[in-house]
């Protein structure tokens, strides 16, 4: 305890072995002096005005114009406020400390014990492998998210930002002079070299690296985060978002990819990874053979089973009822770090971060069930398997029940190859959702019942998102609609909905006569798929014509052909605006 002693019996405190490193005026030292010789003696915390008081004249309260000096002693970060027992932020205005207490910081407290902060590095030498040169960077990755939680004022006063900066400043001339003097190539210096990156993009790929190690709950995967990592102040901020918004370096060379989510607040946030061949390539990097994901398309090619289903459109891009897109936006906002918190205190996720949710989309032919399950895809960034659910009875008798199971093991079985959790789209589902036979009735109900019975074990034990699709609800078994999370109607669309679909589907690039008018179009009750259609088939009546331009009357015509058929006479994929 020579320090201490030495500290708080000197009469000029400047002489004392620990001034140099306090970094402060003498004004200052003689505060910290006090505090020690009342903490020595037991007295923990120390009011700020009596403190003033016995160190400062109090003549024409002149003892407040050094209330300066204690707010910089907090800024320091040699002494902490205390407020009802709880240590408490710098932030406070200096009026606000003058009646508070404070007290000695842990970075004080070992200064006087030990003399000395400053930081003795082992001795430089080359890195043995890349394990240990990523240890360098993990730690220099904590010490920038120390600093930036710093300036947020989220940390505590026991280091400085100052000698935190400095830290940081010893780590990576280390790191630097480590590298110079290593032989061997390291794996992700290389990384760095191939691709160009500048530091703070280098910055982004470590502490997203450092996130993959450690398997975390997520900490650097945030992009504000990310941007506080590489930002010392406002400005640099709104400037250095450039490096993670779409045609940044990092994402256009596949670096890293993010998945877009709704927060609770109705915004969107990206939620950053790095890519799954650049991971393997670090991690394995004595590999000669380049280790890359197999791709979900790829497979699927592969089976006869499964559809692979690539959407361009989002959720924003769909014409949908207000409550139909407020049900979807909800399934959406599974994934918000907020609200997944909040789920897992309740009990009711577990650990995957990922949507659990089984949803019947059902509505007449055309009204956009399929293009609405294909852009809620696109929206979560996830990838869509559709298997016709008419295919199972195309299958000879007996073996429905076993190819029933098989959806659900192949899909699985594909999930695990392409290391993704795709979306299962059950596209007219009607058989398997409806009604079960009562009674012995006929072998054929028997094998019905079989396999519903062994789809609804199926549903029962399904994770991830599931949806299927059905023109009718009312005929639906008891048993599988108390296993679907969200039962979400899809009506034909209203007047204002109508008109938006024309808007959007007719040729932009046509042209149209003086007397053509939209609203006439708009007022026939149409689905989005018969909307499509006629404009097809308006298209390629119009498209022979010497005169290609499109009247009402064009339209009008296929409008009555098509609600004067007894068919829908095509498919329709929904529709998009």
């Amino acid at each position: 305890m020579k320090h201490l002693i030495d500290f708080i019996e000197a009469k000029d405190v400047t002489k004392t072995s620990i001034y140099q490193h306090l970094k402060c005026t003498q004004g200052e030292a003689q505060i910290i002096q006090y505090i020690c010789k009342r903490y020595v003696k037991g007295l923990e915390e120390v009011p700020v005005l009596e403190m003033l008081q016995d160190n400062f004249p109090n003549d024409n309260y002149a003892y407040l114009k050094k209330l300066a000096l204690v707010k910089n002693l907090l800024d320091l970060g040699w002494i902490i406020q205390v407020s009802f027992g709880q240590m408490k932020a710098h932030d406070s205005s200096k009026l606000e400390l003058l009646n508070a207490s404070v007290t000695p910081s842990i970075s004080l407290l070992r200064l006087l014990e030990e003399g000395s902060l400053e930081i003795f590095l082992p001795e430089v030498k080359p890195y043995t492998d890349h394990l240990e040169y990523l240890q360098d960077q993990f730690d220099m990755v904590s010490l920038l998210h120390k600093i930036s939680t710093f300036k947020q004022g989220f940390a505590d006063n026991s280091l400085s930002i100052g000698r935190l900066k400095n830290k940081l400043t010893l780590l990576t001339t280390r790191i630097e002079e480590r590298v110079k003097m290593t032989e061997a190539p390291i794996v992700v210096e290389e990384f760095f070299k191939e691709k160009g990156l500048d530091e703070k993009e280098k910055r982004i790929f470590l502490a997203l690296l450092k996130e993959e190690y450690s398997g975390g709950e997520g900490q650097f995967r945030d992009m504000n985060t990310l941007i506080e990592l590489i930002s010392f102040d406002e400005y640099e901020k709104i400037k250095n978002r450039a490096l993670l918004e779409d045609g940044a370096k990092l994402i256009t060379e596949e670096i890293i990819d993010y998945e877009e989510i709704l927060n609770m607040f109705g915004g969107v946030s990206r939620a950053f990874y790095l890519q799954e061949e650049v991971m393997q390539r670090i991690i394995h990097p004595k590999k000669n053979k380049k280790v890359t994901k197999l791709k979900l398309d790829a497979l699927v090619q592969e089976q006869e089973l499964f559809e692979y289903l690539k959407s361009t459109t989002t959720l924003d891009d769909v014409v949908l009822h207000p409550k139909t897109r407020e049900t979807l936006n909800n399934v959406v906002k599974q994934v918000d770090k907020e609200v997944f918190k909040k789920l897992r205190e309740w009990g009711i996720k577990d650990k995957r971060k990922s949507i659990d949710a089984r949803i019947i989309f059902y509505g007449a032919a055309g009204t956009g069930k399929t293009m609405t399950a294909m852009s809620l895809a696109k929206t979560l960034k996830k990838p869509i398997l559709s298997f016709d659910c008419s295919k199972i009875l195309s299958m000879y008798v007996g073996e429905s029940e076993k190819n029933v199971r098989k959806i659900f093991d192949d899909f699985k079985e594909l999930s695990a190859k392409a290391k993704v959790e795709p979306i299962l789209l059950l596209n007219e589902a009607d058989q398997f959702l409806s009604s079960r036979s009562e009674g012995q009735g006929s072998s054929a109900d028997k094998m019905h019942n079989q396999m519903q019975n062994i789809f609804l074990e199926q549903i029962e034990k399904f994770e991830g998102i599931l949806i299927a699709t059905t023109n009718l609800l009312g005929n639906i078994d008891k048993a599988f609609s108390r296993r679907f999370n969200y039962k979400i109607e899809f009506k034909k669309p209203g007047k204002k909905q109508r008109l938006r679909l024309w808007q959007f589907m007719l040729p932009e690039k046509a042209d149209y006569d003086e007397s053509f008018d939209m609203a006439v179009l708009a007022k026939y009750e149409l689905t989005g798929g018969q909307i499509n259609l006629i404009i097809k088939n308006t298209a390629y009546k119009v498209a022979v014509r010497e005169e290609s331009v499109f009247g009402n009357n064009d339209f009008l015509e296929e409008i009555e052909k098509e609600l004067g058929s007894s068919f829908d006479g095509a498919k329709s994929m929904g529709f998009k605006v």
